[in-house]
Parts: structure tokens; sequence; C-alpha cells
């Protein structure tokens, strides 16, 4: 089996409760509270900006030209096009470019940026795989779920869209070849691997719940 299938079948309970959680199942039906997802658009455009850090910090450990090459550029293109469509996307729902750049990030965002940027830093690249992989497996898995449970088209539509395209998909792909790579050159990396994948996962869990409550700071 492959490391990363390994990965998935032991964060399995984390995968289902992340698809049973009220934000995915509502997002899917097309009855979430329109300030649930506006509070997730929010405090994602925060999240990945911290995301393209943890690209581009690997891109630095890299020892392989191939590998550091497509880090980079992966961080590259979060700022240079992500970050663009992901401001398109906040305006089709009402967002300005200024209510997004001010906002404050809620606790579980901090928690969870603040632990894949500490990974980047002290982490070996093999332990940055295994953290940022839930990431994009779990979106995909979600968005393949969302698109299976909803029944009509409905303001929800363009997230599950985004979440099942097709180079959604081939950047999964890669993410999985990245960390298969590198299960096989560092075995000894192992548990490592498996304990950042696993926090991640539940930091993905945790992040739904934020955005579902409208997490604050209660201040």
């Amino acid at each position: 089996m492959a490391f990363s299938d390994q990965l998935l079948e032991e964060g399995s309970h984390i995968w289902d409760a992340q698809k049973n959680h009220p934000f995915v199942t509502e997002l899917a039906a097309g009855t979430l509270d329109e300030a649930a997802f506006k509070h997730w658009v929010k405090q994602d455009y925060r999240y990945l900006l911290d995301y393209a850090r943890l690209f581009s910090i690997a891109g630095a450990k890299a020892r392989d030209e191939a590998t550091m090459t497509h880090l980079l550029g992966v961080a590259h293109e979060v700022l240079d096009y992500e970050m663009d469509l992901h401001r398109e996307f906040a305006a089709d729902y009402g967002i300005s470019q200024a209510e997004l750049e001010s906002t404050e990030k809620a606790p579980t965002c901090i928690a969870y940026t603040s632990f894949l940027v500490r990974t980047a830093h002290e982490g070996s690249l093999a332990e940055i795989a295994g953290a940022l992989y839930p990431c994009m497996q779990g979106y995909l898995d979600v968005g393949e779920h969302t698109a299976d449970l909803a029944t009509d088209e409905h303001q929800y539509t363009p997230f599950i869209e985004m979440y099942t395209s097709d180079e959604f998909r081939e950047a999964t792909a890669w993410c999985r070849d990245f960390v298969d790579d590198c299960g096989e050159r560092y075995p000894g990396e192992h548990d490592a691997m498996r304990e950042a994948f696993l926090t991640s996962a539940k930091l993905e869990y945790r992040f739904w719940e934020m955005a579902y409550t409208q997490e604050g700071w209660g201040l």
C-alpha cells in the first residue's frame, strides 16, 4: 500500500467526521447559513497566505531541482493566481478585498497556520509533506462528497465545482505522489510524517467547525 493511502486509512475516522460535519452536509444541500460560509471564505483567505509560506519553505529545503521547482511554483501560483481567484470568489458573495485583508484570524485558523509554519521551519521535508497533504486531499474528498450529496444547483455549487475541477485533481495527485516519494526516500521519517498528517487532518476538521460556529475571540 502506498504511504499516502496508509495515512488516509489511519485518518479515516477524521475524514468521516469531516464529511458528516453540518457545514459540509448543509453546504451540499444549499441550506448552509450564508454568514457561516462567508466566515469560511474570509478565514480561508488568511489561511492561504500561510499555505504559500509552507510551500516556499519546503521548496528551500528540497534537495533536487524538480521538487524545488514544483514546490516554489505552487507557492507562486497560490500568491499570483489562487489569491486572485479567492478574491473573485469572495466578491461573488459580497465580500470585498478590503474586508478579506482586514479579517482577523480566528483561534482555530491561528492554530492551524501556526502549526504549518512551525513544521515548515523546524521539520524535515518529509514531515512538511505529511502536514500539507490533508488540505489538498481533504478538500478533494469533501468536494466529491458534496457533489454526490447535492441534488440541485444552488449558491454553493461554485465551491463544489472548484474542489472537483481537473486542475484541483491534478494538484492533489502531485501532492499524493510527493508524500509517497518522501515516504520511500525517508523511511525513518514515517512516524513524524504520520503525526504531522494526523494533526493537520484534525485541524482541517476544526476549520469546518470554526466556520460553522463563526468562531471569534469572544472579546
